[in-house]
């Protein structure tokens, strides 16, 4: 059996064997898990390998005062941010290990340019994936109107660039009206990416009412780093999947992101988004304005044309109308004449007409009034015979009672006659009354 040794002989093995068989240092690669400093200026850190959420080695480190402030300077210098948890770094370590604190790694110098360079591969492959999926230019085809008028924000309240675009929108010198909503997100750090995907489903779900013309994302610049939220795959897609155009204004000089990348419009700077969407609303009015005036010189010359062309058609007019009264004078000229020929002959056709029914009207009025006459005179002679006094020549008498033929009465005797004569009348008194011829 092996004689035993003490822990503490143990551990000044293991590093003595860790000095004797280890380089002096190594680069290596690794997140940053969690980092604090300490009050005397030493920085204390975990460094830690991860397969997708999964840890696959972790060890302690440290970075000794002296040695931080310059890293961390330089750090910063090269990137725009500070060091912090997530970030992928490049360090030189020491390997060390104490008898009581256990093996740890001392942190000799960080290279910024692989933490830049890691970013930048990961933004490639976020690019290469969004075009091999055809997401590049999707939002970019939806029409943007020209007058957004109706806009949804997505920003955070406190941010310097979300008031210095609600300022430009809200004071324009033009009077300008534009409707806009803010959706609060994080724009940095690790709930950033997060809480604006939640935005954008808010925007959805309300744009079925609101109708909103465009999607607004604005933050007032910051560190280069701190624009990796705008790199993200998912923050992406989302840009280049929404039914209603994006238009960027993230705030950094330098760099495009990946979100300037798919949205529909991009603008480097809050306020050069207020300043595009309010020249919508110029270049449309200065539009109006010329088409307007266009309107009024085509309307004008329309106008002259249309005066022109009726005072060739009243002209004409004028013309056709007087050869037409001239042609249309002579064709009644001509049928006057006509008229006159036909009528001079039907007058001299009906002219003898009239004068043979009026030759057979007197011959016709001839004998019937001889005819009516020799009537005339039978009737006459009829009733010189039926004259009494031609009765009265003849010898006959005429006997009456009070006026009345005495045959139609029955007189008796003592009453008295008149009996008429030719030139005299005979009073009687009946004495006897005989009846004969019964």
């Amino acid at each position: 059996m092996q004689s035993a040794i003490s822990l503490l002989e143990l551990n000044q093995l293991v590093k003595m064997t860790l000095d004797t068989q280890l380089e002096p240092t190594y680069w290596v690669v690794a997140e940053i898990g969690e980092l604090k400093q300490a009050g005397q200026g030493h920085a204390y850190l975990d460094l830690v390998e991860k397969q997708g959420n999964t840890i696959l080695a972790k060890m302690r480190a440290n970075i000794w005062s002296y040695s931080y402030r310059g890293i961390s300077g330089r750090f910063q210098a090269a990137t725009g941010q500070s060091l912090k948890s997530g970030m992928k770094v490049l360090a030189q370590v020491t390997v060390t290990f104490h008898e009581i604190y256990s093996i740890s790694l001392n942190i000799k110098d960080i290279d910024p340019n692989f933490t830049l360079g890691e970013r930048a591969k990961i933004r490639q492959e976020v690019i290469e994936r969004l075009g091999r999926e055809g997401m590049m230019d999707l939002n970019k085809r939806l029409l943007l109107p020209v007058v957004p008028q109706n806009i949804a924000v997505i920003s955070s309240v406190t941010a310097a660039g979300y008031g210095d675009f609600i300022n430009q929108l809200q004071n324009n010198r033009y009077g300008y009206k534009v409707v806009s909503k803010l959706y609060q997100a994080t724009l940095q750090g690790s709930e950033a990416v997060a809480t604006m995907l939640n935005a954008f489903n808010n925007i959805f779900v309300d744009h079925t009412i609101a109708r909103f013309d465009a999607i607004v994302i604005i933050r007032g610049g910051g560190a280069q780093l701190d624009l990796d939220c705008f790199d993200d795959y998912a923050l992406a897609l989302e840009i280049a999947k929404s039914h209603i155009p994006v238009i960027t204004g993230i705030g950094h000089e330098r760099d495009e992101t990946i979100a300037d990348m798919v949205a529909h419009t991009k603008m480097k700077t809050p306020t050069a988004v207020a300043e595009f969407i309010l020249s919508g609303f110029r270049e449309f009015e200065e539009r109006l304005h010329d088409l307007l005036k266009i309107l009024n010189r085509n309307c004008s010359q329309q106008l002259n044309w249309e005066d022109r062309r009726i005072l060739d058609l009243e002209n004409r007019l004028k013309s056709q109308t007087k050869n037409t009264l001239i042609r249309e004078s002579e064709k009644l000229i001509e049928k006057l004449r006509q008229i006159r020929i036909s009528s001079a002959g039907i007058l001299k056709l009906e002219q003898i007409k009239v004068d043979n029914l009026n030759l057979s009207l007197l011959k016709t009025w001839k004998s019937l009034i001889e005819s009516q006459f020799r009537k005339i005179d039978q009737l006459e002679k009829d009733i010189q015979k039926s004259d009494p006094k031609t009765f009265f020549q003849k010898g006959y008498t005429r006997t009456e009672f009070n006026g009345i033929p005495i045959h139609k009465l029955n007189p008796g005797q003592g009453q008295e006659i008149s009996t008429y004569l030719k030139d005299k009348i005979i009073k009687s008194t009946i004495n006897e009354i005989e009846e004969y011829g019964k």
